[in-house]
């Protein structure tokens, strides 16, 4: 066992990975410095999943060197998970046990004595937004709450670092606020947010970093408003109803840049007041005009097309 500079929590460097000859990493290199929320960007089969789990040291990558809280991954990882607390995509509580058994359960994994969780659970909860519902039962929450106790589960060992895999998919308005302003204290307090999601707006929210992957390889990295400001024009002028489309084709001039998709049209400019105006003449069209955000460079870089 050798521990390593922990000035980064994580640092990723040259990883690879390969499925029966199909390369799903293709050397990626990245890190992350304690304290922050970093978030790990991509469309499906763009190879995130495959990363977290090398990270995790659950699976073993071809090549590349991964260092997680200072710990060589795969060889140290059961080391280095006692300080790692992980949110799955998927709720996966156990329905034959009450809220704060789940949590008892789960402290065991980490050697934490039953008096001492005992003694956590109440803050757990109350951080969590689930404060008096120790003894409910799991069918009983909705999935705002069971969200939420999956939450309050990956603190239970207190880890320095916190992976967050797509944490509020399927989760209405509030409880995706809810979830932010927690993820938010968590960092504020010092804890490090490996984050993945598809909601682009939370990326831009929370993430201090992020990269975005793209068949295997890492396209673009940086702070959301850098990406937004180095790859994408600052205004956005969406075009939509009846004939919408060969409307923006026949005046694509008026922006720098169009896209559409189906009825739409994606009018991306640094003045937008021609356009403007031109649409004013146009009462059957509907527009929306806006600051250009972390999505638009989403889709610039990884295409529209939709992914499997």
């Amino acid at each position: 066992m050798a521990i390593v500079n922990t000035s980064k929590a994580l640092s990723v460097s040259g990883l690879r990975k390969s499925y029966e000859g199909n390369e799903v990493l293709g050397g990626i290199d990245f890190s992350v410095p304690p304290g922050t929320c970093f978030g790990l960007l991509g469309p499906n089969g763009a190879g995130k999943t495959t990363t977290l789990r090398c990270c995790l040291g659950l699976t073993t990558p071809d090549a590349g060197t991964i260092h997680l809280g200072g710990y060589a991954v795969p060889v140290d990882a059961e080391i280095a998970r006692e300080r790692v607390g992980v949110v799955p995509q998927f709720d996966n509580l156990d329905p034959d046990f009450t809220v704060s058994e789940n949590l008892m359960v789960w402290a065991k994994y980490f050697a934490i004595k039953n008096d001492d969780i005992r003694a956590r659970i109440p803050a757990l909860l109350d951080f969590a937004g689930l404060k008096g519902k120790e003894q409910a039962s799991i069918q009983s929450l909705s999935g705002g709450m069971k969200r939420r106790l999956t939450l309050a589960r990956a603190l239970v060992n207190n880890p320095d670092i916190v992976f967050l895999d797509e944490p509020t998919t399927g989760l209405d308005p509030q409880a995706r606020h809810l979830i932010w302003d927690r993820l938010k204290h968590l960092t504020a307090h010092g804890k490090t947010l490996i984050l993945t999601t598809h909601f682009m707006d939370e990326a831009e929210r929370l993430c201090d970093r992020l990269i975005i992957l793209d068949h295997g390889q890492l396209i673009t990295e940086g702070h959301p408003r850098e990406l937004i400001a180095t790859h994408i024009e600052p205004q956005v002028v969406e075009v939509f109803g009846e004939n919408a489309a060969d409307w923006a084709r026949s005046r694509n001039t008026l922006g720098e840049r169009l896209e559409v998709a189906g009825e739409t049209a994606f009018f991306y400019c640094h003045d937008a007041a021609p356009l403007l105006q031109a649409l004013a003449a146009e009462p059957a069209l509907r527009y929306q005009h806006r600051a250009a955000s972390l999505e638009d460079v989403f889709i610039k870089l990884t295409g529209r097309e939709l992914r499997d």
